[in-house]
């Protein structure tokens, strides 16, 4: 008996070895940060001077800027308005992809090879195709009749539907995993379907959609994350602008930890979209089981 249980500790111990890299590796480089970025939230600190505690004074500064309020109706605008988007073109190119045509690996290479292309690369070829005056995009608007097109990243109205529609172009990751949701499901629900005389219309609400609600629910809950911690696009294609019709979330952060040195003011603001992320993460999880179908054999 003593001796399987040493014959155990040692296993245990020999695991805690295996996984120290990580461990070590998480608490250096993940709690310990998010631990003293609580900490600097109630302080003022510009990393050149001692820090001072305040207490709730960063958060009431916070609560009292309409630059706050500004950032965070902007990234608000772009996960209501975007997320959707996003979703219901990779539900599209997921459902064309898994038709039973020629040339299928290719199609779907070349659909979900633009979202693994570096996110700086990507913003720089789109200041290109939304110039207003040589770019692509408005050059095709003036050859099919449109005189006065938009300015795009030039125009407060139209700046953040244009980085929306920029963000269209890497919905092949979401795409990946809605095929993979697709081609999980049971052929013999669609044949049994067919011999009930039911048509592509009520087999796809039907079938597809609820037995699809595993994937759009995981694709959903990443694209709430993802999205309100928006920053490549904006900082290089617009920074803020205009009228920080941009100026997301993220972007008010690293202004004013990392260009204002608030260092303390940029911690109580991250915390904020943690505390945020948290809510409408825990939202989407709570109403899953009113919608959200597992299939069980």
């Amino acid at each position: 008996m003593n001796r399987e249980r040493r014959l155990r500790r040692k296993k245990a111990i020999e695991g805690y070895l295996f996984a120290s890299p990580w461990i070590l590796g998480f608490f250096i480089f993940t709690a310990g940060p998010m631990i003293a970025s609580l900490f600097l939230s109630f302080c003022r600190y510009d990393v050149l001077t001692t820090l001072e505690w305040i207490g709730l004074r960063n958060y009431k500064e916070i609560f009292n800027s309409d630059l706050f309020w500004k950032a965070l109706y902007n990234t608000l605008y772009w996960v209501v308005i975007g997320v959707p988007l996003r979703q219901l073109m990779a539900l599209i190119l997921a459902l064309l992809n898994n038709q039973q045509i020629r040339g299928k690996p290719l199609f779907r290479t070349i659909f979900y090879i633009p979202s693994v292309v570096s996110g700086v690369a990507l913003a720089m070829l789109w200041v290109w195709l939304f110039e207003p005056s040589v770019g692509l995009i408005n050059t095709l608007l003036r050859f099919l009749g449109v005189n006065n097109p938009p300015l795009w990243l030039g125009s407060e109205e139209w700046s953040k539907p244009a980085l929306i529609i920029m963000s269209l172009w890497g919905v092949g990751q979401g795409m990946v995993i809605y095929l993979a949701g697709l081609q999980d499901i049971p052929q013999q629900l669609y044949e049994a379907a067919e011999i009930d005389g039911a048509g592509i219309w009520h087999k796809f609400w039907k079938i597809t959609i609820p037995l699809l609600t595993p994937s759009i629910f995981f694709n959903f809950i990443m694209g709430v994350i993802g999205s309100f911690q928006v920053f490549t696009q904006a900082y290089v294609m617009t920074r803020g602008g205009p009228l920080y019709s941009t100026y997301f979330y993220v972007l008010y952060i690293y202004d004013e930890g990392f260009q204002y040195m608030h260092m303390g003011y940029a911690s109580a603001l991250a915390w904020i979209l943690f505390l945020i992320i948290l809510f409408f993460t825990l939202l989407q999880l709570k109403s899953s089981g009113r919608w959200v179908v597992y299939e069980r054999l």
